[in-house]
């Protein structure tokens, strides 16, 4: 899997926002990606982020190089370091993060024990993401949905 659903608007376009697959795997590296450093990568490049693994220490530090080579032959500049969290709220299965319970409650939402420990990594860390100030938070009812949290729900564009 490359993208989610909810991302659909805006990989179209040569993948032009940094997609959740790639977020995930920066914060495992621990580089923040600027958009406009991002904005400067090929479309070959952008697609060589999300396809490349990122789970064993070894492929860390290979996405890690393979990055920082790329942010400085593309953007010209020293990649931006970013701190790893080493108990991320998205690996805790078996407790939902009350910050994301809030944000479900603003539309009479529960995210149970149980469908969170349904999701994956991704998914758990997606929605994360989705309910923070700054992020675009129309696309966190769409991910509710995609990932078969709530139903019988119509989603405005």
């Amino acid at each position: 899997m490359t993208s989610f659903k909810f991302e659909d608007d805006f990989i179209e376009d040569n993948v032009r926002c940094i997609p959740m697959l790639v977020r995930f795997k920066l914060d495992a590296a621990g580089i923040k990606l600027k958009l406009a450093e991002w904005s400067k990568f090929k479309a070959a490049e952008r697609n060589e982020l999300v396809i490349l693994p990122c789970n064993t220490k070894k492929q860390v530090v290979a996405y890690k190089n393979y990055l920082h080579q790329l942010i400085l032959q593309r953007a010209g500049s020293e990649p931006t370091p970013l701190t790893i969290d080493q108990h991320p709220a998205w690996a805790n299965i078996d407790i939902v993060d009350e910050s994301l319970q809030v944000k479900a409650k603003e539309y009479n939402w529960d995210i149970s024990i149980e469908q969170w420990k349904g999701l994956d990594n991704l998914q758990r860390f997606a929605l994360l993401k989705l309910y923070r100030p700054g992020h675009e938070n129309k696309n966190f009812p769409k991910a509710m949905k995609e990932f078969g949290l709530i139903d019988n729900v119509v989603i405005d564009n």
